[in-house]
């Protein structure tokens, strides 16, 4: 058991500040006798003493007033302490910590941080790249708060939220023979260079949900990790990319492309924000998977 109690900091500060037993207990709502009590008591236990008498005025021993800097130092940083874990019980201070299951939904994603930031002047945001392709496990480890992902795992203690729709489209640069067609089929890929994020085949809903169902395979798969070289390499005519159409389309100011659909009726997707269950009341967490269903 403690001996020195944050109790003990107050009395002593309040003594200190008001020069009265009577006037400190009056602003601790404590009658003169209990806080005289509280402090013979402390003493007794600690072994010295923390004030004495000269006159009718009690002046601080030597170790008195080394609590007193101590109360002094500590009090305020308990008091915000206090504050601090209240804003966090509210929903109005923290760290949303977002795991990234989906590559090319960074621009999407700025989208969404540049104003909650700006609603959530003491939430910050941190953005965690490392959990691809593993963020269930993070969500369930406490790692990410958030994962942004276009293949929600339903799991019990988990609940995934759409907020963005999209087609995936077939990206082409201005050489290539497919760029007018009204849609693309698998068998026309045969001959292709596939250029896709540095992810294993079975998460590439190129393969998963077009190519491999019909049996077929690009002539060649190269791995890019960065979205803009890809679209180069796209646009020069180097090999041919699977990327949303939104992305395609901001970025045609910049890339001479051109999206195709996949398949006579194309490819629908949707970005998902996965979260625990359990943090359903955290108001900064709800608020941002509002926000980013708004910004579509």
């Amino acid at each position: 058991m403690s001996i020195l109690e944050r109790s003990h900091l107050a009395i002593i500060q309040e003594v200190a500040r008001e020069g009265s037993l009577t006037a400190a207990g009056a602003r601790l709502n404590l009658t003169q006798p209990a806080l005289s009590h509280s402090i013979r008591k402390l003493e007794s236990q600690l072994g010295v003493k923390i004030w004495q008498r000269e006159g009718r005025s009690l002046v601080l021993t030597q170790a008195g007033a080394w609590l007193l800097s101590l109360a002094n130092r500590l009090l305020p940083q308990f008091t915000l302490a206090e504050d601090r874990l209240e804003q966090f019980a509210l929903g109005e201070r923290g760290t949303l910590r977002i795991g990234m299951e989906c590559h090319p939904c960074y621009q999407w994603l700025l989208k969404v941080v540049s104003p909650y930031l700006e609603r959530w002047p003491k939430v910050d945001v941190d953005v965690r790249q490392k959990f691809q392709f593993g963020g269930i496990g993070a969500l369930f480890s406490n790692e990410i708060d958030i994962l942004v992902t276009p293949d929600p795992l339903y799991k019990p203690g988990l609940k995934f939220t759409p907020v963005f729709d999209y087609e995936l489209v077939l990206v082409v640069g201005p050489g290539h023979p497919l760029r007018n067609s009204q849609y693309v089929l698998p068998d026309q890929l045969i001959g292709e260079i596939l250029i896709t994020y540095p992810v294993p085949s079975e998460r590439l809903d190129i393969y998963t949900q077009f190519l491999q169902p019909a049996g077929i395979a690009p002539r060649q798969q190269k791995q890019i990790e960065t979205t803009d070289i890809m679209l180069v390499m796209v646009s020069h005519g180097r090999g041919v990319a699977a990327l949303p159409r939104w992305l395609v389309e901001e970025y045609a100011s910049r890339f001479e492309l051109y999206p195709v659909k996949l398949g006579i009726n194309g490819i629908a997707k949707q970005i998902f924000l996965g979260h625990r269950e359990t943090d359903e009341d955290i108001q900064y967490l709800r608020d941002f998977i509002e926000l980013a269903g708004m910004n579509q």
